[in-house]
């Protein structure tokens, strides 16, 4: 994916090329319509996907960053979605895409001294249970039951005063920016055609059907047309906005719950496992991420600006009150190096709160030729893409004599995860071979799997890129270049923020890594001074609103602080 595959894919999908139209059009670009144009092109089908901002830059790039099957949700008794939440994780950790996916331990700890221990560990026996039906590997170790003097072992900076112990069990983590991104270029790699920063204005009918999508092209100012037998609707908490395109004639109403995040550096706990603590509102989950903690999340609903959600001071002060409860040394705002806010696309219809509204996912066919897809969780992307797309060849089905397959995702390994196994046995050899200490190997590892080679490759041809970013050093500038010959990335915010997490793990969110990136983008893409420049002055602009935004006390406010920058656009 680079500038000039992007040119080509808005070429195909609007018939410069000669081609006909498209089977499938994908609107939206974070996991579940990336997740749809994979579906789609590996069941035979001419598939395009238009997104109007970066991969992932919505709800898809501000998760937890978990692949779970949802203990909260098994409490609600929502044991299917749990099911097939464990299926999909196992199949990410196992096959799809073990490069990304890692097991992480949690602590789940106790409080009272009777009912709590049989009741929660027969809740993990079954949690457990499920991740083993159907002879699927489970690929995470089984939980465990820890006394007082356990849990202080494995974690000394958690207060076990008030606990009578804790249970260890399993779960999984993934960059979901990464993910979303592997997901896309995998779906290029087997023919369909990407193009981000393409907003969708309308749809093209002929009759009552939809046949395609008028947009407007961000990048060079220009309108265009797309045809498309069907088109899929993937826009997660914009899906209201789409409907209102054709009428407002649809079947879901989507409700956008807001979920903050923090990050603080890993020194700051001292535990060799994350935990989960429950609030009086939502779980409260401490998550290792590398050199740090991810610490979240909230959940309110939020009815303002979509693209940026705002993290207010209330949120940030919520989440470290709850985090310092259980901690033997209180977290101040000072330990804070990233915040970072998203929104949760939920089905809605009934007056309940965002906390208890169910993470199932629901497809619809509001008028011909259009599908639309909203609801469900990261972990189980390849489900509600599979749905989509079946709902999608129905359609076909009803206009041509095309008959659409089985979907064969659940086969489908993701780019990276072959030569992954092989490359990481050898690691040590890579790092005497490239020059590079063996963690930063491991760092690419975990970043590229198999396709390691090709960063290796542009050390090799470039000493200059195997140097770390001066105020990022935990990345090489070989990844940057790599991010916009590879990767997609057209604006600096796209690469701070998203092919790397240089914006929520440092403490000045990249301000002093921004020059340099800038400067290594613009040689890539051929941007004169006065373009690098504003992509600079851009990014430290945005991160100044954030800030400003997270000083606020209220929704209203933060929002009206951070709206003050939106996207980057080029004259």
């Amino acid at each position: 994916m680079s500038p000039e595959s992007r040119a080509a894919a808005l070429d195909v999908m609007t018939g410069a090329t000669g081609e006909a139209e498209l089977d499938v059009l994908v609107v939206g670009g974070g996991i579940t319509g990336t997740g749809v144009a994979l579906d789609a092109v590996t069941r035979g089908l001419s598939t395009g996907l238009l997104e109007q901002r970066d991969l992932a830059s919505g709800t898809s790039s501000r998760s937890s960053k978990l692949i779970h099957g949802g203990l909260r949700y098994l409490e609600m008794l929502d044991v299917t979605l749990v099911r097939e939440a464990l299926r999909e994780r196992s199949l990410l950790l196992t096959r799809l895409a073990p490069h990304l996916v890692r097991p992480v331990p949690f602590l789940y700890p106790l409080t009272h001294p009777w009912w709590e221990r049989p009741y929660v560990g027969a809740g993990l026996a079954l949690y457990d249970g499920f991740a083993s039906l159907g002879g699927a590997p489970r690929g995470v170790p089984r939980h465990r039951h820890l006394s007082r003097r356990g849990v202080a072992r494995i974690a000394p900076d958690l207060r076990t005063e008030a606990i009578t112990g804790a249970i260890r069990y399993y779960d999984c983590q993934v960059d979901d920016a990464r993910l979303v991104l592997a997901v896309a270029r995998t779906a290029v790699h087997h023919g369909a055609q990407v193009a981000t920063r393409v907003r969708v204005t309308g749809f093209l009918r002929e009759g009552e059907r939809v046949v395609g999508v008028r947009a407007r092209d961000l990048e060079h100012h220009r309108d265009l047309e797309v045809r498309a037998r069907v088109v899929i609707n993937a826009a997660g908490v914009w899906t209201d906005d789409i409907q209102d395109l054709v009428g407002g004639r649809g079947a879901l109403r989507v409700q956008a719950s807001k979920g903050i995040h923090l990050v603080v550096p890993r020194d700051r706990i001292r535990s060799s496992a994350g935990f989960i603590l429950r609030t009086a509102t939502s779980v409260l989950f401490v998550i290792p991420w590398g050199r740090h903690w991810i610490i979240g999340t909230t959940d309110t609903a939020w009815d303002l600006d979509k693209a940026h959600p705002a993290a207010s001071r209330t949120d940030i002060d919520y989440v470290l009150g709850q985090v310092n409860a259980v901690l033997r040394e209180p977290l101040g705002p000072a330990d804070v190096e990233g915040v970072y806010a998203g929104l949760r696309p939920l089905l809605s219809g009934e007056s309940e709160p965002t906390s208890r509204i169910s993470r199932e996912h629901t497809v619809v066919t509001p008028v011909p030729g259009l599908v639309m897809i909203a609801g469900g969780k990261l972990t189980t992307y390849r489900v509600m893409a599979e749905d989509a797309v079946d709902a999608a060849g129905h359609s076909l089905a009803t206009t041509t004599d095309l008959r659409v397959g089985a979907s064969v995702t659940d086969q489908v390994r993701l780019l990276g995860a072959d030569g992954f196994e092989a490359r990481r046995n050898q690691r040590v050899r890579l790092a005497r071979r490239s020059g590079l200490h063996v963690s930063r190997i491991d760092h690419l590892l975990d970043r590229y799997g198999g396709l390691i080679d090709d960063l290796l490759a542009l050390v090799a041809d470039r000493s200059d890129l195997r140097a770390p970013l001066a105020g990022a050093e935990d990345y090489l500038a070989a990844e940057v270049v790599y991010a916009v010959t590879h990767e997609g990335a057209l604006h600096l915010d796209d690469l701070l923020a998203r092919r790397t997490r240089i914006s929520i793990e440092t403490f000045d969110r990249g301000v002093s890594a921004a020059p340099g990136v800038a400067a290594l983008m613009a040689t890539e893409l051929g941007w004169d001074d006065a373009r690098r420049d504003a992509e600079v002055d851009h990014y430290l602009r945005r991160v100044e609103a954030e800030r400003r935004s997270q000083a606020q006390l209220t929704d209203q406010e933060a929002d009206e602080a951070r709206v003050q920058v939106s996207d980057f656009m080029p004259d």
